[in-house]
């Protein structure tokens, strides 16, 4: 009977220690951004940078068109907009978009989804790629499948690997606000009507992931995918600087190329997305780039040119790097000043 009765005490201890140890099973980012797959990259991006979208110029139907297909989307994944606002919306109106250059755009909107923090919602971390192109040029349709087809692909399957966390217990600390910003091509002028017009007070936005061109390969590097570009990222955190460093690190993502990241660049490609206008505000940001390539704002910039491993890869690398973000128990720290 003794021995009975200590067969049984040492199964109950064992079956109490294996269900501890599953219950404090330590979740980490890896655990999400390998569900965001190839297979659901090429699916969307296939459509997003079809010839029906006609190049999704600004304000333009085919941009609209590819909007309604991104707000599906998120919608089939339970993920809704804003608290605050009354839909997937932030309508721009043409009035603005043409005040500085008078290119007689139409009205057209930033789309927005939320995945809200479960212990620090009213702190916000921007997920952003732009999703306008050029649209049709002498009756040749741009269809941008990099840029920026790739990063806003991206950010919607980012988007919905946040989303699965939160449905199974494991949302994000922080607020995630994805961005799909318009106008970028004519001159940023979605990311800063967001900045001047912003649905969430800037002072509480911790930080923004911007993602513009993934999905190929430049001349700097025939050889091997295997790298991205990051920007800015070192410019006025430290902690953004070693959060980016430190994720690449423990996945193995990358070869991390700072080759733009040199405030003498002529480039200038710091300057020239939407992220700038969160850094111009003093808001950390980290820019995702593949650099230019032959296809470049030209009708050849086409699906079947993009190299989806290596979309994949630095999609999930973004994912990490806004969970990391959202997660750590402090806010990233602004301690530099020398924003260029």
């Amino acid at each position: 009977m003794r021995k009975t009765i200590a067969l049984l005490l040492l199964i109950v201890i064992f079956t109490n220690c294996s269900t501890t140890k599953t219950a404090t099973k330590s979740i980490t980012s890896e655990d999400y951004f390998k569900t965001i797959t190839t297979e659901s990259l090429r699916t969307n991006l296939t459509v997003i940078a079809s010839d029906e979208m006609q190049g999704r110029d600004t304000g333009s139907e085919g941009q609209k068109k590819a909007g309604r297909y991104m707000i599906d989307f998120y919608k089939s994944h339970g993920i809704s907009f804003p608290k605050g606002a009354t839909d997937y919306y932030q309508h721009i109106p043409a009035a603005y978009l043409n005040a500085k250059y008078n290119e007689n755009l139409n009205d057209s909107e930033n789309i927005w989804a939320f995945i809200e923090g479960s212990e620090k919602p009213n702190e916000i971390v921007v997920v952003s790629a732009h999703y306008d192109h050029v649209g049709v040029k002498k009756g040749e349709i741009y269809n941008g499948a990099d840029d920026d087809g790739s990063g806003t692909v991206a950010i919607m399957e980012i988007a919905a690997a946040f989303q699965k966390a939160k449905n199974e217990g494991h949302g994000p600390k922080r607020s995630i606000l994805i961005l799909h910003m318009t106008g970028e091509e004519h001159g940023l002028h979605g990311s800063r009507y967001y900045s001047e017009n912003p649905l969430f007070p800037l002072t509480n936005t911790v930080a923004d992931v911007n993602i513009d061109m993934i999905g190929r390969r430049d001349d700097f590097h025939k050889e091997s995918n295997n790298y991205v570009y990051v920007i800015g990222s070192d410019y006025l955190s430290t902690d953004l600087f070693n959060v980016c460093e430190d994720v690449n690190k423990k996945y193995n993502f990358f070869s991390l190329d700072y080759k733009y990241n040199d405030k003498n660049d002529p480039n200038k490609f710091y300057y020239r997305s939407d992220h700038y206008n969160f850094a111009k505000y003093g808001i950390p940001v980290v820019f995702l780039f593949n650099g230019t390539h032959a296809d470049y704002h030209k009708p050849t910039d086409e699906v079947n040119k993009i190299e989806f491993d290596t979309l994949t890869k630095r999609a999930q690398y973004g994912f990490a790097i806004a969970w990391e973000i959202a997660n750590r128990k402090d806010k990233l720290v602004v301690d530099k000043k020398d924003n260029p």
